[in-house]
């Protein structure tokens, strides 16, 4: 298995662990009983680290489709090399990274850590051409 289908299978991963903790700490927020209704109305907004998480997992799915599709192009057109695994691992670890320092709330280092995961995204579309 090639090293960038190893970081999408560890990404997928990761996105289901950002899914249930988010979920986890929503419903710790806003209860069972919210969890399991209907959600008919507009839920309450989330605080803390649980809106964080919410947040943090909102932004993973922003970026994962880009990742997924463009490893997926790479495995088709045979173009893996040594450009396309560093981006594939560069957006894994810095997704990875990213949840507990949002999580925590540190702002600045936050942010870099993101555009870590983007130059990965953009390191696997130079290795498309």
């Amino acid at each position: 298995m090639s090293v960038e289908i190893r970081m999408l299978v560890w990404s997928v991963i990761l996105g289901l662990v950002q899914i249930l903790a988010a979920a986890a700490a929503g419903m710790g927020q806003r209860g069972s009983a919210w969890a399991a209704s209907s959600r008919d109305e507009p839920p309450p907004a989330l605080t803390g680290v649980a809106g964080r998480l919410d947040r943090a997992r909102a932004n993973f799915l922003e970026t994962f489709a880009f990742f997924a599709a463009l490893v997926l192009a790479l495995v088709a057109a045979a173009r893996q090399d040594a450009t396309s695994a560093l981006g594939a691992q560069l957006y894994f670890w810095g997704r990875l990274v990213y949840v507990p320092i949002y999580a925590a709330g540190i702002p600045y280092l936050r942010t870099l850590v993101w555009a870590v995961s983007i130059a990965g995204l953009v390191l696997l579309l130079v290795a498309l051409f």
